[in-house]
């Protein structure tokens, strides 16, 4: 089959590589010394610095962006979900205490459109770039037929490194610690298929509603973008013994919390203890969701959770602030079954 007729078919390899040409440039932000080579070979090539440690563990995670990729959908924007997904990632292996090294992509889509892939591109090198992570491979493919017209999915794979001797288990939490918790910037990417239903299908609203409190379109408010919150925890790791950590993603408080913690010990969570966002007001007053599943379902403004030591709180919580991040504590840790609980 020629070139040709498999373009006739739905997938253009020209444009394709045409498309990927720009790859360089918008990549070089994104470069680190132990990249070797270049993008566009069958693998990336990453020369860690064994040196800088004694014995470095490497940390590794995959996500995507879940159905917030709808809201792009609708808003015809696609830079943020980029963003989303490096920092949804950085996260995830940053409540292991670990540095993000690199990272790749997939996308996958019906049809490529230029666009589109550039502003997925460009987002994933501008949160890369934000977190020192080096964006060095990835994946398109082109499925006719597989997606809808104008839609896609993404997602990424993170690999990260941390001491092996400074690998946070959760393992020294007892009864008394402080739990800070760190704002979110809105949903981040979780609880959006329950959202949309509350949103769009029961109050019938649309991505350009305006709703009082808010201070944007419904769809702005939704494409807010998941914060990292890798660069403060690797500061804050410095100066403070952080017992554990917890990413308030999919299962809210109560399936993430306690992660992190020992058998013999359950966090508690005080709600109204933080500035809770309007856009989760909104969902608890219009959803009909009872309150403890919103708990479990939406990070209800709080986008990460750290543990420490009860005297070390304030001292941790005025350093956080410092750097410009809403913070609070939420909670203890009291004797328990290795529970999180909302009261």
């Amino acid at each position: 089959m020629s070139q040709k007729a498999y373009a006739a078919a739905g997938v253009d390899i020209d444009l394709g590589n045409q498309v990927k040409a720009t790859l360089p440039q918008l990549l070089a932000s994104t470069r680190r010394r132990e990249v070797l080579g270049r993008v566009g070979g069958f693998g990336g090539l990453f020369a860690l610095d064994v040196k800088k440690y004694r014995q470095p563990v490497l940390v590794s995670s995959v996500d995507g962006v879940g159905t917030k990729l709808k809201i792009a959908f609708a808003m015809q924007r696609h830079d943020t979900v980029g963003q989303d997904l490096v920092n949804h990632c950085v996260n995830d292996i940053a409540v292991l205490g670990a540095e993000p090294l690199f990272f790749l992509d997939y996308i996958g889509t019906g049809k490529l459109k230029p666009r589109v892939f550039e502003e997925l591109i460009r987002g994933f090198a501008t949160a890369c770039a934000q977190n020192r992570c080096a964006l060095i491979g990835g994946e398109t493919a082109q499925m006719p037929g597989f997606y809808q017209d104008g839609e896609y999915d993404v997602s990424g794979t993170i690999v990260g490194v941390v001491e092996k001797t400074a690998l946070l288990d959760g393992k020294t939490i007892k009864p008394g610690d402080a739990i800070i918790g760190l704002a979110s910037s809105g949903l981040h990417t979780n609880g959006y298929s329950l959202a949309r239903r509350i949103l769009f299908d029961q109050m019938k609203l649309t991505p350009k509603s305006r709703v009082a409190g808010l201070g944007a379109t419904l769809g702005e408010e939704l494409l807010k973008v998941h914060l990292s919150y890798g660069p403060l925890t690797r500061a804050v790791l410095k100066k403070f013994a952080v017992k554990g950590m917890a990413h308030i993603t999919g299962g809210g408080f109560i399936d993430n919390v306690p992660r992190v913690l020992p058998k013999k010990c359950d966090a508690v969570i005080k709600k109204g203890s933080w500035d809770m966002p309007p856009i989760f007001q909104l969902l608890a007053d219009k959803g009909g969701v009872e309150e403890g599943e919103l708990y479990q379902v939406f990070n209800m403004g709080i986008g990460m959770t750290l543990i420490v030591a009860a005297e070390k709180a304030d001292a941790a919580l005025r350093f956080i602030r410092a750097r410009r991040q809403a913070a609070w504590i939420i909670g203890e840790i009291v004797r328990g079954a290795g529970n999180a609980r909302m009261v």
